[in-house]
């Protein structure tokens, strides 16, 4: 295995970098075209067809149609366009890490000053997605909570139980305020993805991209290379990332670890999720480079599977608890408002303690793999 999957890995996700960009220009400013798109299987010289013309267009014009369309887009909620913004996001990620797991391998000041501007694309184009799913999911867990048939919001309404009264109308007061929130964070996120997407920095990466499509900037030595042994190690720093995590404690359930220093003062991040998000960036990490070494017949392994979206879950639950501790912290609330964001804190710090838990049971088993 050696430097030539490398470099067809990287030019393969440079290319779909660009065509999603295409893809979400086109999708923008007619919600036909995606009919006439290209097939996806392309051949190699059509690909470099694809990342020279897009090369120019988005040095040409960028900053007039891909702002214009992502406006366009973000107003009418086209899930094309949608759907072609993840593939953007998931495309720079790919990229980013392979170049961070086989740094060794290619031009060090090239990878450099490549990873951290796509990490800075690809978290700038999350944002706003991240913020609409954490309502829905705060909103969700409210009526749950509650009781109501409908959406807190609704439960307003709803004020002839006794024994759920006040949580039903503090549930609704709650809503109303995360809703408040986090819909302007989100309208600020995308203004600052339409300000990035027409700017220099955005130019500067989408030509770099375009020029991997092409051309990887391997070293010397890539040639005869075995891509094994950087692969083994990026699995080693998430075996050691995951044996200093607090297993023993996560496998036992309710067991309210989640909850120490909830009522503290400070609004910095929990202290205790810092290590969780990382195993999940290293596992990242190891997935991508799996892919690298066995492209598109890479075996599925479901417990790594399974353990990455305990994570997931692990980290939206966290991000919420954190969005209710916010919005509780909001001046001259309800008392009633103030309980329901408490109970919603606690109940999203227990989800967390649950995915720890659904972790731990996860990385546990032996691996099983699928054809």
């Amino acid at each position: 295995m050696s430097g030539d999957a490398l470099a067809g890995y990287l030019r393969a996700q440079a290319t779909e970098f660009l065509r999603s960009l295409r893809q979400h220009r086109e999708n923008g400013t007619d919600a036909g075209t995606s009919a006439r798109a290209k097939p996806r299987t392309e051949s190699r010289a059509e690909s470099r067809d694809v990342s020279r013309d897009v090369s120019r267009d988005v040095s040409r014009d960028v900053s007039r149609d891909v702002s214009r369309d992502v406006s366009r887009a973000g107003e009418t909620g086209s899930g094309e366009s949608v759907d072609a913004a993840r593939a953007l996001r998931r495309s720079a990620r790919r990229i980013s890490g392979t170049l961070h797991t086989f740094r060794p391998l290619l031009d060090a000041e090239w990878s450099e000053g490549m990873r951290p501007e796509l990490a800075w694309l690809s978290g700038t184009l999350a944002r706003e997605h991240a913020y609409a799913a954490r309502l829905e999911r705060l909103l969700g867990a409210l009526n749950r909570l509650s009781g109501a048939a409908g959406l807190p919001a609704q439960a307003a309404q709803n004020t002839g139980a006794s024994a759920k009264g006040s949580l039903t109308v503090g549930a609704a007061k709650a809503g109303a305020l995360l809703d408040r929130q986090l819909t302007l964070a989100r309208t600020r996120a995308h203004s600052a993805a339409l300000q990035a997407l027409g700017s220099s920095r955005f130019h500067a990466v989408a030509d770099s991209v375009a020029v991997l499509a092409s051309e990887v900037p391997l070293t010397p030595a890539a040639a005869t290379a075995d891509l094994r042994p950087l692969a083994a190690a990026a699995t080693d720093r998430l075996t050691d990332a995951v044996t200093a995590l607090p297993l023993v404690t996560a496998g036992h359930p309710y067991n309210a670890e989640a909850l120490v220093h909830g009522l503290s003062a400070d609004t910095a991040p929990h202290p205790q999720d810092a290590p969780w998000h990382q195993v999940r960036l290293l596992l990242r990490l190891h997935r991508y480079a799996c892919e690298v070494l066995y492209g598109e017949d890479a075996p599925i392994d479901v417990r790594l599977l399974r353990a990455g979206q305990a994570l997931n879950r692990h980290r939206d639950a966290a991000e919420a608890a954190a969005a209710a501790a916010s919005a509780a912290r909001t001046p001259r609330i309800a008392p009633a408002t103030a309980y329901a964001l408490g109970v919603l804190h606690a109940d999203q710090r227990h989800e967390v303690e649950a995915a720890r838990f659904a972790f731990q049971q996860n990385w546990q088993k032996e691996t099983v793999r699928t054809p």
